[in-house]
């Protein structure tokens, strides 16, 4: 998979925040976070752990994540009223390898 020049600068706007790049790393692991009714492997971690963990408010942590949404790093899935994100890993390597490539 190759990210465009406009995509590229997405992704590098949005781990442009210490905060945002560190929930990206906190979702590598998602069994690290709290038990939730499905498991955050298979569905993604709540929001409400990924806020209390942050330290912020829900309202700044759903900026955060729709951020890395925009920028696709993450994916979101909805389970009646919580929203539970994981890392899309085939973007996160894209990026990686377009930091790597050498023209």
């Amino acid at each position: 998979m190759d990210l465009t020049e406009e995509q590229l600068v997405a992704v590098f706007k949005a781990l442009g925040h210490p905060k945002r790049l560190q929930i990206l790393e906190w979702l590598r692991h998602p069994d690290s976070f709290p038990a939730q009714d499905q498991p955050a492997d298979e569905v993604g971690v709540c929001l409400k752990h990924i806020t209390a963990r942050a330290g912020v408010s829900q309202s700044t942590a759903s900026e955060y994540m729709a951020i890395l949404q925009r920028a696709d790093l993450v994916t979101v899935r909805r389970i009646a009223q919580w929203a539970h994100y994981k890392r899309n890993e085939p973007v996160i390597a894209a990026a990686a390898a377009a930091l790597s490539a050498t023209d």
